[in-house]
């Protein structure tokens, strides 16, 4: 294994992906050296105040200017903002012999080979022997790039694609020169994945590489497809999106975010350097685009693109879509297609390709055509840009966000039922998927003993993807490793004494079934095992608790059965916290309110950087009551110190549930106190962490784990906090900053977090403080404003703000 370390790194070009690129790096503690060039003019600003081209605020202008407007986008490039600190800027004149400290050093320059060049041929002046040299490039052949660069240089040279947004997009593809040393290769495929949390791939020096090479044909293909079906901008990302696990930006929202430009600039790439390519017509522009970027509608970067936002003259808001056969901007129509209704009770995507293909309507036709010339072109494309065809799907799942990669989609429809859609639409597989059937082999992916397992096109068997061992993929071993299952959850047996309580709700609400499941998973561990993860690997974590529940509940005055609903929900977050064995939560993605309140009550939270978490119950007319609210008045507790300080703690630990504030990252989480330091961690790569919150477990085991006393001595502060809060809810619905009702609903959480109209601070139990709670709770329930909010929540998917 190599002893290669990466403590600081030298990004060259701070450009939109430069800058990016410098943020994820410091998002995982490394020390960035960004560097860029000096300017040659100076701007009005300068001039104004009396500056030369020799002043350094000058001569940094370029990447300072760079880095500053990163910062400010959105979404945010950066898990924390006190993370930019780790970035130091300079430029390539004053700063470039820093580079000798470094232990990598990624160009980002302008996509043209003789600036590259120029630019490695500086670096190479100052370069330690032995450091690491890479360009992020998204197609420039890499065998072109260190020429007459010494033998070390070539050595430790290779190219490095990340995708934009650096931080969200998994795609690392890793790209070797000619003389690029395998333990390179080896340790960038490995710090990849380990610790910038991406899926790394090794690609062939082609054009495009593998994730551009297919993604852009996809786009292309359907391009064409949608002239000669006549389908509409709206139809197309309707059955492009999220019914078949695409983002939902689908196909023409994506092209607008990404920029049509750099689609077509790509696209004309792969045309003019793959003249071998057998569907090389398919990247010939149609005449719709050549008339769009004659026009400059690059999408969101020119104001319209396939969409167009605009404003009335009553200062309506109103987004127009563009009518491909006119060219003309018109108001949005609603795409509506049988097909797709027939999978509307199908909840797993993987399930609906067999039934959107046998579609009798258009939509049917668009998916065979779509999936035939995709399913052709993947099997071509091997061995030309990778031997492996698992990369493929890795490529098109981490780099375009798409749920299941073409040979995933293609074994989901079967892969005999597949060929015969290609016959159908005059297409062929390549030989050795007729050859994979001959052999035996029905599918490209078979799963065996918890590891998945793809077919070896060369040695003519499945053989074992590499690169599974620090995971655990629950899918693989939900059957086989099955202790106990309702409608709510299943739980698996991860091996060495570690149970996993796997939410199978849909969004992963929490209701009575998830909650049964939870308490049963603790019945099962504190008898036969010894400890307890809760984790999925859905695209959410949870949503949070099941409103819709609470609404029948409320509307139909069923208020006993509500309180013991509350109740249940409390009693099974203190059992998290209060059982003989350790229990660990792992959330990512969207983490709220009850899997909040659930992570909050947890052992320890192992969470992905990619958390989205908080207590949002204020947004729906109440407050948390899963034992949420008073979670917080006891970490408020925990912190309080002498003084006045302690009134100024416990508003803060207010105003988070008061203001449904949601953490950005999962470190923007501890700023909340919705995480702890030291005791709960992150982990970068979401696939490592079911895999890290089982070590925990079983080390918290290990070390001997004790059921936790319960706490009596939580330190409320009466009604010298309650005045406080009081007066505060006053004067904010005096100006208008808040309704009457959102005041009710502040002085009802004001009321629990201050322990009551206690007359001096007081130690109180956590059950007097739940009490407290679900009281507070059960009274918003009888609200109407409360009512109307949940209802709105649930047929518009939002809360209502009044």
């Amino acid at each position: 294994m190599s002893k290669r370390r990466i403590k600081k790194i030298a990004i060259i070009g701070s450009g939109i992906m430069g800058s990016g690129i410098a943020c994820h790096f410091a998002n995982i503690g490394v020390e960035v050296l960004l560097l860029d060039i000096v300017p040659r003019e100076l701007n009005d600003k300068e001039k104004a105040k009396g500056l030369t081209l020799e002043d350094k605020i000058v001569r940094n202008r370029l990447v300072n200017d760079a880095l500053t407007a990163s910062l400010k986008s959105k979404p945010a490039p950066i898990y924390h903002q006190s993370f930019a600190n780790r970035i130091t800027t300079g430029n390539l004149k004053d700063d470039i012999a820093k580079v000798a400290h470094v232990d990598w050093i990624m160009e980002v320059v302008v996509e043209r080979l003789d600036i590259k060049q120029q630019v490695f041929e500086k670096l190479e002046k100052y370069r330690t022997p032995g450091t690491l040299m890479t360009s992020n490039t998204s197609g420039i052949p890499i065998k072109f790039m260190s020429e007459g660069r010494s033998e070390d240089f070539q050595k430790h040279f290779c190219g490095t694609h990340f995708f934009n947004p650096a931080r969200y997009l998994k795609l690392f593809e890793i790209i070797p020169g000619p003389k690029t040393d395998t333990s390179v290769l080896e340790f960038l495929n490995g710090y990849g994945e380990q610790f910038l949390g991406k899926t790394s791939v090794v690609a062939k020096d082609t054009p495009a590489f593998i994730g551009n090479r297919i993604g852009i044909f996809s786009i292309q293909s359907l391009f064409h497809t949608v002239k000669d079906l006549d389908l509409t901008v709206e139809e197309v990302d309707k059955l492009s999106g999220p019914v078949i696990g695409r983002p939902k930006s689908a196909t023409f929202r994506t092209v607008d975010v990404v920029g049509l430009d750099t689609l077509v600039h790509v696209a004309n790439g792969i045309r003019e350097n793959c003249p071998n390519d057998e569907r090389l017509e398919l990247f010939k522009l149609p005449d719709f685009i050549n008339t769009m970027m004659e026009n400059k509608w690059f999408g969101s970067k020119t104001g319209q693109g396939f969409y167009k936002k605009t404003v009335s003259s009553e200062g309506k808001k109103e987004i127009l879509t563009l009518d491909l056969n006119t060219l003309e901007y018109r108001s949005a129509k609603r795409a509506k297609f049988a097909t797709l209704e027939l999978t509307k009770s199908i909840d797993k995507v993987v399930d609906r390709f067999k039934v959107l293909v046998k579609g009798k309507d258009k939509a049917g036709e668009f998916y065979r055509k779509s999936f035939a010339a995709l399913f052709a072109y993947v099997s071509n494309r091997i061995p030309e840009i990778t031997d492996d065809l698992y990369k493929i799907d890795d490529a098109m799942k981490a780099g375009f966000g798409w749920e299941h990669g073409p040979f995933q989609i293609w074994d989901a429809i079967g892969v005999e039922a597949g060929i015969e859609i290609m016959k159908a639409e005059g297409l062929e597989p390549n030989a050795w998927v007729n050859n994979m059937l001959a052999s035996g082999s029905s599918s490209f992916y078979t799963v065996k003993d918890g590891a998945s397992y793809a077919y070896d096109i060369p040695k003519k068997t499945q053989e074992k993807i590499p690169g599974q061992d620090s995971f655990i993929i629950l899918d693989n071993i939900r059957k086989s490793n099955e202790v106990f299952k309702n409608s709510g959850v299943v739980v698996e047996d991860l091996g060495d004494g570690i149970l996993n309580v796997e939410f199978q709700s849909k969004m992963n609400t929490i209701g009575g079934d998830v909650l049964a499941g939870l308490n049963k998973a603790i019945d099962i561990a504190e008898k036969d095992f010894a400890g307890l993860v809760v984790g999925n690997q859905g695209a959410n974590f949870s949503v949070g608790a099941n409103i819709g529940m609470i609404f029948m509940m409320a509307a139909e005055q069923e208020y006993d059965e509500l309180n013991g609903a509350i109740k249940y929900f409390q009693d099974s977050m203190m059992r998290m916290r209060y059982s003989s064995i350790p229990t660990i939560s792992a959330p990512h993605g969207m983490s709220l309110g009850g899997a909040c309140e659930l992570s909050m009550h947890a052992d320890k939270v192992v969470a992905a950087a990619e958390t989205y978490m908080g207590l949002v119950e204020f947004g729906v007319g109440v407050i948390p009551g899963g034992a949420g609210s008073k979670e917080m008045a006891l970490r408020a507790s925990d912190t309080f110190r002498k003084g006045d300080v302690q009134l100024n703690t416990l508003q803060e630990y207010f105003l988070t549930i008061g203001m449904a504030k949601v953490s950005t990252s999962a470190y923007e989480a501890f700023d909340l106190g919705v995480l702890q330091k030291g005791k709960d961690i992150v982990v970068v790569n979401k696939d490592r962490q079911i895999a890290v919150a089982k070590q925990h477990a079983k080390l918290m085991a290990d070390i001997g784990y004790t059921q936790p006393i319960r706490r009596t001595d939580v330190k409320v502060l009466g009604k010298q906090a309650l005045g406080m809060f009081l007066v505060g809810t006053d004067a904010m619905e005096d100006s208008n900053y808040i309704s009457e009702h959102d005041k009710k609903i502040a002085n009802k959480l004001a009321y629990v977090m201050a322990g009551g109209d206690l007359s001096e601070p007081t130690l109180v139990s956590e059950q007097y403080l739940l009490d407290l709670e679900r009281e507070a709770f059960l009274s918003l329930c009888t609200e109407r404003k409360t009512l109307e909010r949940i209802q709105h929540m649930l047929t518009k998917g939002k809360p209502l703000r009044n």
